[in-house]
C-alpha cells in the first residue's frame, strides 16, 4: 500500500501540471461547444471555418519551411515536417470540398449509409497524429511499412463495415484508444531513458508528448462528438482543438533537442571499453561488484574535488573523464551501486550541496543557490528539494535556524 501511494505522488508530482492542462482544456473544449449555440449557424459556416482554415493552413506550411530549414534537422523535425504538409494539404482540400464543390460531410449524420465511412476516413487521415509520437519515443522504430501496418487495420474495418451488414461502428471507434494506450505505455521507459542519461529534465523529457497526447485525446472526442451531431458550430471546436496540437507540437519540436541525437553523437570510447550485455540492470556478479567498488572509489574522488554535477548541462557520458566506459555500463554502474538512476543520483548531489551553501552561506537566495547547484531554475529546484526532502528550501531553511 505505501508503494502504490507513493508511485501516486511520484506520478502526481511528476505530471501535475500536464493533469491541470488537461482539465482545463477539457473544460474550455466543453465552454466552446455551449458557447457556439448562442451564435447562428451561417456565421460559423461562411466567417468562422474559413478563418480557422486559413489560420491551421498558414500554421502548417509556414511551421513545415521553419522545421526544414533548421540548422539541425534531426529525424523528429523532419517526421512533423511531414505531418504539417499532409495537413496543410488536406485543410486545403477540405476547404476546396466544402465552399467550391459544396461537399459539406461525407456522412454527416448517423442515419447517413456513408456515416461510418466517414467515421473511419477521419480516423485515417487523424492517424498521422498518433503515429508521430512513435517517431519520439522510439526513434528508428517507425518506417513506412510499419505505419502502413498500423493504419491498415482502420481500413480494412472501414471497407469491412461497408459491404457486410454488421454494424462494426464500436470496433472502429475503439481501435485509436488501443494505439493511444500503447504510446502512454512508451511513455514511461523513454522518461526512465532521459533519466538513465541526463541530469536535467528540461526540454527533453516526455511531459511535452504527455500534453501532446492530451491534446490530442480531447481532439478526438469533439471528433466524435461532432460526428455524431454534425453542426456547422461544432466544427469550430474540432478546428481550434487540432490548431493547438499543429501550434504547440511545432513550437516545442523547433526548439527542443533531440536527446536521443545528442547521445549518437557521442562517440563510444575504443580503450578499456565494456562491450554491451543484454543482462538486467540488477543481475550483478561477484566480478562487476569488485569493478564497481573500485569504479566508486574513483568517481568519488572525482566528484569531491570537480564537483562536475554543478554543470547543469551534466550527462552521463561526461563521467567517461574517469571512468572510459560505454554508456550502458555506466548507467547499470550508477543504477546498481546507488540504487537509482543517473538523474536522481545528480539532483540528490546537488541538494546536498545546496543544502552545505543554505548552511554556511543564509545569505544567499534561492535562486542564487538554485544556479550554483547547477539547477535550471528556482521552480526546479524547489520542486526536486521538496521531493526529495519533504518540504521546500524555504521551510528548511527556516526550521534549520529555528
Amino acid at each position: 500500500m505505501i508503494g502504490k501511494k507513493f508511485t501516486l505522488v511520484r506520478i502526481w508530482s511528476d505530471y501535475k501540471s500536464e493533469v491541470i492542462f488537461g482539465l482545463v482544456l477539457f473544460v474550455a473544449t466543453v465552454l466552446s461547444y455551449w458557447l457556439a449555440t448562442f451564435f447562428p449557424e451561417s456565421f460559423f459556416e461562411y466567417f468562422i471555418n474559413p478563418t480557422e482554415h486559413i489560420i491551421t493552413v498558414t500554421v502548417c506550411f509556414f511551421g513545415a519551411v521553419l522545421l526544414l530549414s533548421h540548422k539541425e534537422r534531426n529525424s523528429i523535425r523532419r517526421s512533423w515536417a511531414r505531418v504539417l504538409i499532409v495537413w496543410g494539404c488536406i485543410d486545403v482540400l477540405a476547404v476546396v470540398l466544402r465552399y467550391v464543390l459544396d461537399i459539406k460531410a461525407i456522412g454527416g449524420t448517423p442515419a447517413d449509409p456513408l456515416f461510418n465511412a466517414s467515421v473511419t476516413l477521419g480516423n485515417v487521415l487523424a492517424w498521422q497524429l498518433f503515429i508521430y509520437p512513435s517517431q519520439v519515443l522510439r526513434p528508428g522504430w517507425l518506417n513506412w511499412w510499419r505505419a502502413l501496418l498500423l493504419v491498415l487495420p482502420m481500413i480494412v474495418l472501414g471497407v469491412v463495415d461497408y459491404f457486410v451488414p454488421a454494424n462494426l461502428l464500436p470496433i472502429i471507434m475503439f481501435y485509436p484508444a488501443v494505439i493511444f494506450v500503447m504510446l502512454c505505455r512508451h511513455i514511461r521507459t523513454y522518461r526512465r531513458w532521459c533519466e538513465d542519461n541526463f541530469s536535467t529534465m528540461d526540454d527533453i523529457d516526455a511531459q511535452w508528448i504527455v500534453r501532446y497526447l492530451t491534446m490530442l485525446a480531447i481532439a478526438g472526442m469533439a471528433f466524435y462528438f461532432i460526428v455524431f451531431c454534425y453542426l456547422p458550430n461544432r466544427m469550430f471546436t474540432q478546428q481550434w482543438t487540432l490548431l493547438l496540437i499543429l501550434a504547440y507540437t511545432t513550437q516545442r519540436v523547433l526548439f527542443r533537442p533531440d536527446p536521443w541525437q545528442m547521445i549518437r553523437s557521442i562517440a563510444e570510447p575504443q580503450p578499456e571499453a565494456i562491450p554491451e550485455q543484454e543482462t538486467d540492470a540488477t543481475s550483478v556478479t561477484e566480478s562487476d561488484e569488485q569493478t564497481y567498488s573500485a569504479h566508486r572509489e574513483k568517481l568519488e574522488a572525482w566528484l569531491a574535488t570537480d564537483k562536475p554535477y554543478l554543470n547543469p548541462d551534466f550527462q552521463l557520458t561526461d563521467l567517461r573523464q574517469v571512468l572510459p566506459l560505454n554508456r550502458s555500463y555506466l548507467s547499470r554502474f550508477i543504477n546498481s551501486e546507488y540504487g537509482c538512476s543517473f538523474y536522481q543520483w545528480v539532483n540528490r548531489l546537488r541538494i546536498e550541496e545546496a543544502k552545505h551553501l543554505m548552511t554556511e552561506q543564509p545569505e544567499l537566495k534561492i535562486q542564487d543557490v538554485a544556479e550554483r547547484c547547477g539547477f535550471s531554475s528556482r521552480s526546479v529546484f524547489t520542486q526536486v528539494f521538496s521531493r526529495e526532502i519533504g518540504v521546500t528550501p524555504s521551510k528548511w531553511i527556516t526550521a534549520k535556524r529555528e
